[in-house]
């Protein structure tokens, strides 16, 4: 039956389209790959350019996910087979709002589809939040994982312990690669330039802080499990944060349950006085302050936190009148990302960082998927969901429409030619890969990236 249906809407399209549907797709990492793949599949007649920014494709997957990590790049297989697809061509080295406008693309192309992410930082907005080695943690993941604009990062790890705001998996990466042997970061794809640093840090201790309880933890099972095994790291908790948890657990879904159980497990069976780094998470305290007597941080000033809301699993956490301080000479802050507006006339929520959107939907002909609709949320498996559904909704859109003669790329193609923008297609995005892999083999590693858009281009062109 499901063969049958595929059939009969590959025949209505063949039957109801007259002319090639050319769809512009603004953004390279899962969100813009997993949509045209879609896209491609379900629209025989289609031509889809995914134009990027970088000279370099696969944004998050690329740039996001810690060098560690090399089983959640397999996706890049998949990518690649869309990208080869004769019906679909990469250009990068391209910035929407720069060197094309939102208002060019809609009139080259039957459908816009945005999904070029989230890429500024929340601000906690505090006294002290621009003291040095107050970093984002935004930047320290860019920085090990090759992207261009953070290779110049300026990070202290010459002392002992380190404070991060925040607990998602962005913030369990990190806390890990500070407190990860060099000799096994060494077998990875992490930037040398980051490998030489942390290869002389002296960060011993790192601090997890979260505004509220166990039960509200924003990481993961897996994330958690991989600390709780780190080589030559213990784990640390404090026993006054699980007051009546146990209790709770009978009420919480399976995930819920599992890590609740796994953090519990953690706790009873914490090693004292062992010569290793360590690792502590610390519920209820929200950051009021960073403290310094120099340029540089040196305390974190917070309010300890209670929770109020009939909700467990979604209470809200308000300060009370305890407040504490922690010492510490690297701060991380890792509260999450939001997107930004690439033109001005792109509709856009300035106060959640968002393009306004239903369900995916901007206008019409203009559609959205990934961070840049949804918000930072969720991992790869469900951009994947939420992008297979935004781009279902575009063929749908379509197959009601008229579809009128558009010149796509070829019209954006002048218009880039005419401003000298150095065109980067996935037959030079392949020079770049083989450049990197080989200078990965000459250090014993899967790769060696470039890391900087200069480069990038020489090797390309």
């Amino acid at each position: 039956m499901r063969k049958t249906c595929v059939a009969l809407g590959r025949a209505l399209y063949s039957t109801s389209l007259n002319t090639e549907v050319k769809i512009c797709v603004i953004g390279s990492g899962p969100a813009g790959f997993y949509a045209s793949q879609h896209l491609v599949k379900h629209i025989p007649s289609v031509k889809i350019d995914i134009y990027e920014k970088l000279p370099v494709p696969f944004g998050l997957v690329r740039f996001g996910v810690a060098p560690d990590h090399p089983e959640v790049k397999n996706v890049i297989h998949t990518f690649n087979k869309t990208a080869e697809n004769k019906n679909v061509r990469f250009i990068g080295n391209v910035t929407l709002g720069k060197d094309v406008t939102f208002r060019e693309l809609k009139e080259a192309y039957h459908i816009v589809l945005l999904t070029y992410g989230a890429e500024e930082n929340r601000q906690l907005n505090i006294k002290g939040e621009n003291l040095r080695n107050v970093v984002a943690a935004r930047n320290i993941v860019g920085w090990y994982n090759g992207l261009p604009e953070h290779n110049n990062l300026q990070i202290d790890l010459s002392k002992s312990t380190a404070a991060i705001i925040g607990q998602g998996n962005v913030a369990i990466d990190v806390a890990r690669i500070l407190l990860s042997p060099v000799d096994q970061l060494k077998k990875t794809d992490i930037t040398q330039h980051a490998l030489e640093v942390l290869s002389t840090s002296k960060i011993k201790e790192v601090y997890l802080i979260g505004r509220r309880g166990p039960l509200q933890a924003a990481f993961t099972i897996k994330e958690l499990r991989e600390m709780l095994k780190l080589e030559n790291c213990c784990t640390y908790w404090s026993n006054s944060d699980f007051k009546g948890v146990r209790d709770v657990l009978p009420q919480l879904a399976r995930p819920r349950k599992r890590l609740t159980e796994l953090m519990l497990k953690s706790l009873e069976t914490t090693k004292q006085n062992v010569e290793c780094n360590k690792f502590k998470p610390v519920f209820f305290r929200s950051p009021l302050e960073f403290l310094s007597s120099t340029d540089n941080v040196e305390k974190l000033k917070f309010c300890v936190t209670k929770l109020i809301g009939p909700d467990i699993l979604r209470q809200t956490a308000i300060c009370t009148e305890n407040v504490e301080h922690l010492k510490c000479d690297l701060a991380v802050t890792s509260i999450g990302y939001r997107s930004l507006e690439a033109d001005p006339e792109i509709p856009f929520d300035s106060s959640r960082g968002i393009a306004k959107n239903a369900n995916g939907k901007i206008s019409d002909g203009v559609f959205t998927t990934g961070w840049l609709a949804t918000g930072p949320t969720g991992v790869i498996l469900s951009t994947m969901s939420n992008a297979f559904g935004v781009a279902e909704y575009i063929v749908s859109d379509l197959k009601n429409g008229n579809i009128e003669s558009k010149p796509g790329f070829d019209s954006i193609q002048k218009l880039l030619e005419k401003q000298g923008v150095q065109l980067v297609y996935w037959k030079n995005w392949l020079k770049i890969d083989a450049y990197e892999q080989e200078m990965g083999k000459q250090v014993g590693k899967p790769r060696e990236k470039i890391v900087t858009i200069e480069k990038m281009l020489e090797v390309a062109e």
